[in-house]
């Protein structure tokens, strides 16, 4: 292992468990080897604490980072998902392109501190809000990258082909005109992404939802897709209006369209998958496509609790996202993955699988490490050879880990922390400084008082 970097780690989470005496080998930012069992060479560098793979954020809006907290008052008649919606046009349709950098480059921080090296963004505020076209088209894209180079987190672009306001609808709505995009759009926008060579940039495609693009749209983007290993992300399901305007519409459920119709393969993510019936979830696991589920946002916007028993018992691959930003750390999201279903069906420990898997955390935590790659278009993710060298030192001095015994250490991260147990973040191969320094607060703060002035 001459000129290779050596890392040491006491234990480690590794094949689906913890293991002791772990040498993980680093070469071009990449794991090269992880071998348990091995005693510490002289010149390993000693992890102080156990080490466990960091998580992929599989669903992100950005700017939606700005809009946390200012959503959560109900002044008058029902509030449910599309008022929400509509109040959240409000900043979607004057943030600037330096107020999305300052944005994201907070959330990629938090996110960061959240247990996440590398998020998938489903990128949809292509246009300027007003005006005149941008000088570069893909000027809030490069916002975006900006951001996340700033922070040192991976990026997995997705631009979104969005061209109808609803099923049978001409177009888009005057306040959806910033995310005006069709198949070719998306694709050259993809291209140009993948191209630019960034460091821990990668891009992928995403149609915004069914209501949101055309039975055309997608064709046409399978077409220009062809058989490359993209990621293909979209929205699905999540309402049950929009379950019975696509059954109005099509005489066909969300999921059983897609199904049936859109080609699914392992490279399709369909992000939330709430409303789900036993038949579409065989249909799914049988394409080898899968689900991202964002625990947290699906909270806060009233969507409703998928069947994760079912979802999990079917094999489909299965991630988390952050998604509107209430949430900005897996450990979060799984909890509340779990909890909603133990207060669904008054009952604890769903997600565990007694026969292979006792522990609901290493279930879940095992889940979302083995559907990153897939997400992120990645063809690795986790401690295994070939995969980034990302992962989290967890802090045994941690008021939810202090004096456990080590099988129990990721059921206390999962259902016992209450902040990010680690004491260190490595992204890359390296040790990274993952306390956001002053002036990343600055300009977010900044960038709020710009859009949300003082009344």
């Amino acid at each position: 292992m001459s000129g290779l970097k050596q890392l040491h780690a006491p234990l480690a989470w590794v094949g689906g468990r913890w293991q002791a005496d772990v040498l993980l080998s680093i070469e071009n930012g990449h794991w090269h080897s992880v071998e348990p069992g091995v005693p510490a060479p002289a010149d390993a560098e000693l992890l102080a604490g156990p080490l466990i793979p960091s998580l992929v954020n599989a669903h992100s809006h950005a700017f939606q980072r700005a809009f946390v907290g200012l959503a959560e008052r109900r002044e008058a008649g029902q509030d449910d998902f599309w008022s929400w919606r509509d109040r959240m046009y409000a900043l979607a349709l004057r943030i600037s392109p330096a107020q999305l950098r300052a944005v994201a480059t907070q959330l990629y921080s938090e996110l960061l501190r959240g247990g996440y090296t590398q998020v998938c963004e489903f990128h949809y505020l292509h246009h300027p809000a007003r005006g005149q076209a941008f000088d570069d088209e893909l000027a809030m894209a490069w916002a975006l990258a900006e951001a996340a180079e700033d922070v040192g987190i991976g990026l997995t672009l997705l631009p979104v082909v969005y061209t109808r306001s609803g099923f049978g609808a001409a177009g888009l709505r005057p306040d959806q005109h910033r995310f005006a995009a069709d198949a070719d759009w998306a694709w050259r926008a993809c291209q140009r992404i993948a191209a630019a060579g960034l460091p821990r940039v990668n891009a992928g495609l995403a149609l915004h939802s069914l209501r949101g693009a055309s039975a055309d749209d997608i064709a046409r983007l399978r077409q220009l897709l062809g058989d490359r290993e993209l990621p293909l992300h979209i929205h699905v399901a999540e309402q049950t209006a929009e379950v019975d305007d696509c059954l109005a519409a099509t005489g066909r459920r969300p999921l059983q369209w897609l199904a049936e119709e859109a080609g699914l393969d392992r490279r399709w993510q369909l992000v939330h998958a709430t409303h789900a019936l036993p038949a579409e979830i065989e249909a799914i696991g049988a394409s080898g496509a899968g689900i991202v589920i964002c625990p947290g946002t699906e909270a806060n916007l009233g969507d409703g609790l998928t069947d994760l028993p079912r979802w999990l018992a079917a094999g489909v691959p299965l991630t988390v996202g952050s998604d509107s930003q209430v949430t900005r750390g897996w450990v979060e999201e799984l909890r509340w993955l779990e909890y909603g279903q133990r207060l669904l069906r008054r009952q604890r420990n769903v997600a565990a699988d007694p026969g292979v898997q006792p522990s609901s955390a290493a279930r879940l935590f095992d889940a979302a490490v083995a559907g990153g790659a897939a997400a992120a278009g990645l063809a690795r993710w986790g401690l295994v050879a070939g995969a980034r060298a990302d992962a989290l030192v967890l802090n045994r001095d941690a008021d939810a880990l202090r004096g456990l015994p080590d099988d129990h250490l990721l059921d206390a991260v999962v259902f016992g922390s209450t902040g990010s147990p680690w004491q260190s973040v490595w992204v890359s191969g390296r040790a990274h400084p993952w306390r956001a320094p002053s002036r990343t607060g600055e300009a977010f703060a900044q960038a709020m008082r710009e859009l949300w002035p003082a009344n």
